[in-house]
């Protein structure tokens, strides 16, 4: 089972990329493979509406989005991290998560004509563990956390909560002061182990069910 977690900070070693990599080391002691991206050095354009992706299940713009949309399709858990910005996530992000549904959603449905109603097959993304993370000096990470979540539910993934909202409060004055907030750490902390609870449940589920089939084909 992979994690993989993308932080949209554009500052390197900052405070998203903190908490971040705190879910990220306490899962891998929990045995889960992960990786870690950085938008920092991507270039990823906003959708352009073009509607390619309906019949061709791919995005048009070529860029580094498709780097990432395969890692985030071969994923069994995503961790989105964005700074709060004006309250809402960063622009990079927004952009990746626009492209990512969009294309996402067309690999698995078809458009219908207007008069006709959807009965949707899920997606790309259907029953990935999905994480938000937001960090705001102050506050503001209640909206851009929201639309992390609004994200994962359109996409039909499975959030992924800790023992108070995935957000961390660090970086008064521009500091990368992120090790000071021990609240946000143990937050972390707890959601990396509910993290790794469903990926392993999963894992059990799916090795169970693959024995079971093996008992039934031997039998037949």
């Amino acid at each position: 089972m992979k994690a993989l977690a993308i932080c949209s900070s554009p500052r390197e070693n900052g405070n998203t990329e903190y908490f971040t990599k705190v879910v990220l080391s306490k899962l891998e002691k929990e045995g889960i493979e992960t990786e870690f991206i950085s938008l920092i050095d991507k270039k990823i354009d906003e959708c352009s509406g073009c509607y390619h992706c309906v019949k061709n299940a791919e995005c048009k713009i070529k860029d580094d989005f498709q780097e990432v949309f395969k890692k985030m399709l071969e994923a069994d858990a995503i961790l989105l991290a964005s700074p709060v910005y004006h309250g809402s996530i960063t622009s990079k992000l927004k952009a990746l998560l626009d492209r990512a549904g969009f294309t996402g959603r067309w690999i698995a449905n078809e458009m219908k004509a207007k008069s006709n109603s959807y009965d949707w097959k899920g997606s790309a993304f259907s029953r990935k563990l999905v994480a938000p993370i937001t960090v705001a000096r102050r506050t503001g990470q209640t909206f851009a956390f929201s639309q992390l979540m609004l994200w994962a539910t359109v996409n039909d993934c499975i959030v992924v909560g800790s023992n108070y909202w995935n957000v961390g409060s660090a970086g008064t004055s521009g500091r990368r002061d992120a090790e000071n907030d021990k609240e946000g750490i143990g937050i972390m902390e707890h959601l990396a182990s509910n993290i790794a609870y469903l990926l392993n449940t999963i894992k059990y589920s799916e090795d169970r069910a693959e024995e079971v089939n093996k008992v039934e084909l031997s039998n037949n």
